[in-house]
């Protein structure tokens, strides 16, 4: 093995950069969008061939690349995107490290072509070839614009062309990030064609036109649209209903300031915020956008530019988490969609449960609980009397759930509104009820805590010692009383009571990992919950119970009251809606 030191050639050095960033054909295709999005293009236009192997060419209609800079077009570390440290700490471009092309250049045949003037007569070709990468410049008539042109992907580094998968795989990772690049720029129009087809187009459009193209337009009406702004931070974006979920998590977006990302504080936020209305094993749907100050987000921290790291994570955390968690709460039932079609029939793509359809909670228009004045009526009424039995009168409206019509089988209310047929299961609809209340009446008077007999020392890590040290307040608020013995041990003199049973060390444990992963902790209240749970189950109707009238109506009336009313405490929906059309279609009547 020889020990010198000596000086990589630029293609090789290049080659290794391209390990970086350049997993597989959608890496490319990614680098060049980006590019394209950055040029200011409004229409992009994809073709690849072999699933990407074979030819990538992305064309755009942007501002182009000036004529005396292509010299430095395919060379590393050249960019126009940033100046100095300044840049770099407020980066708001897509593209900034200038290594993409130069990478893609070593490992394929790489022509870009470009014209920054209206004159399509005119324009340049540049291509770099041999050990040193030398650049050749030639004219080349084309629009304003540019197009890059890359052929025979990995032609000179086999090893890394046989990780590749089927061409059918790597084609669906290109279209994979199409679809994200288009939902962050719905102003863009991307046009995707695979071996001389075109497979996906999405025409420049706004923002609910995009979405819907891109997740369909059943997410749209089993959605909810909201945007929130705290603390210099905006999120807004589309969240599923709990209803409307997936066995993989393959339709959750995320984007910081234009950017797709991956991050583990986001998803955890956003799952946090879903706790308690999801069922088990079944992940949400959302498409959301976070705004935050350049200056607050480093993308600079991996290759691909698919991480952020942000300098207050704990407060962006609990903002995602917060907002969520209140939007998901206030979804009760409204009638603001009485009418529309029942997505169960239609076809809709299965949630959760032999109920599977989307619920009319008011999805699309994100009214996010702006109630019906007319509530205000049944309020009263049943305030003085919580087993009073209305009249089906016109002086009065009909309130979201209507009023009871019968029970069957000890199960399921029956219902009628001005909509159609309302569908409540009793013991789900009752079990939420009892849990919200159970959980507010504990909220109300803290977390008690009770000392352990025996106190307990647990064995951590210097970092976790310090953590007890660093959030003592935070973990006392918990009804945790910890203190530090040694650098690497504490003692739990104190636990929620309502945990005292339950395995102290491994809740302490956890709630440490957490806050050195989170900055936070939510194992303390996801314990407390599910005794609640289990104690809300419990003293919930059961069934088989037979309901007279007024008492069915007044759980209806709970449930137009009761925060995450639409789903049981294990995520389940408790009503579904049939309008008359609905119903009448079902016996063909009309036809």
């Amino acid at each position: 093995m020889n020990q010198r030191i000596t000086q990589l050639d630029k293609r090789l050095s290049n080659q290794i950069a391209a390990g970086e960033v350049v997993e597989r054909p959608a890496s490319v295709v990614k680098e060049m969008l980006e590019n394209s999005l950055d040029a200011g293009a409004t229409r992009i236009e994809i073709d690849v061939e072999a699933g990407g192997v074979k030819l990538i060419r992305v064309r755009d209609d942007g501002r182009g690349i000036h004529q005396d800079d292509l010299n430095l077009a395919l060379a590393r570390h050249a960019t126009s995107k940033i100046k100095d440290q300044g840049d770099l700490e407020t980066i708001e471009t897509l593209g900034f490290r200038g290594e993409a092309l130069a990478s893609v250049a070593s490992i394929s045949r790489l022509k870009l072509t470009t014209n920054t003037s209206e004159d399509a007569s005119s324009g340049w070709s540049v291509q770099a070839s041999g050990a040193d990468m030398q650049v050749e410049i030639s004219p080349s008539p084309h629009p304003r614009g540019t197009t890059v042109e890359i052929r025979e992907l990995f032609f000179n580094t086999p090893a890394r062309r046989k990780f590749l998968r089927t061409e059918r795989t790597e084609f669906l990772k290109v279209e994979e990030v199409v679809r994200k690049v288009s939902l962050s720029h719905p102003g863009v129009s991307f046009v995707l064609s695979h071996n001389g087809k075109i497979t996906k187009q999405y025409i420049g459009d706004d923002e609910e036109r995009r979405v819907a193209s891109v997740f369909g337009a059943a997410f749209l009406d089993s959605s909810i649209f909201f945007s929130e702004e705290r603390g210099g931070m905006e999120l807004r974006g589309w969240i599923g209903l709990p209803t409307y979920s997936r066995s993989q998590a393959d339709q959750q977006f995320f984007f910081v300031n234009g950017r797709i990302i991956r991050d583990k504080v986001i998803t955890h936020a956003v799952k946090q915020g879903y706790s308690d209305v999801l069922y088990h094993g079944r992940n949400p749907v959302y498409c959301l956008f976070l705004s935050i100050n350049p200056r607050l987000v480093d993308v600079n921290v991996h290759p691909t530019k698919h991480e952020v790291r942000f300098r207050e994570s704990r407060d962006v955390h609990n903002f995602i988490y917060g907002t969520i968690h209140h939007v998901l709460a206030d979804v009760r039932p409204e009638d603001s969609n009485a009418g529309e079609a029942n997505p169960l029939l239609a076809g809709v793509p299965a949630g959760t449960g032999p109920m599977q359809a989307p619920m009319s909670f008011g999805g699309r228009s994100g009214s996010q609980g702006v109630r019906d004045p007319q509530m205000s009526v049944y309020r009263e009424m049943f305030a003085k009397d919580p087993v009073a039995t209305l009249p089906e009168s016109d002086d009065v409206t009909m309130p979201p759930l209507g009023y009871a019509v019968a029970q069957l089988h000890g199960i399921y209310i029956l219902a009628e509104n001005k909509a159609g047929l309302i569908l409540v299961d009793m013991h789900a609809a009752h079990e939420r009820i009892t849990y919200e209340h159970m959980k507010t009446a504990v909220d109300s008077e803290g977390i008690r805590s009770q000392p352990m007999l025996v106190p307990l020392s647990i064995v951590v890590s210097e970092k976790e010692a310090d953590l007890v040290e660093e959030h003592g307040v935070e973990f006392s608020g918990l009804g945790i009383d910890l203190e530090r013995a040694s650098e690497e041990s504490i003692i739990v003199r104190s636990v929620p009571t309502l945990l005292a049973k339950s395995d102290v060390e491994q809740l302490v444990r956890d709630v440490l990992s957490d806050f050195a992963e989170y900055g936070e902790s939510k194992r303390i209240e996801q314990h407390r919950d599910e005794i609640l749970s289990t104690m809300a189950c419990h003293g919930s109707v059961r069934a088989n119970r037979r309901l007279a009238i007024p008492e069915m109506n007044a759980l209806l009336r709970d449930m137009e009251e009761t925060e995450r009313s639409g789903q049981c405490n294990h995520g389940r929906p408790t009503w579904c809606e049939f309008s008359l059309a609905e119903l009448d279609s079902l016996f063909l009547r009309g036809r």
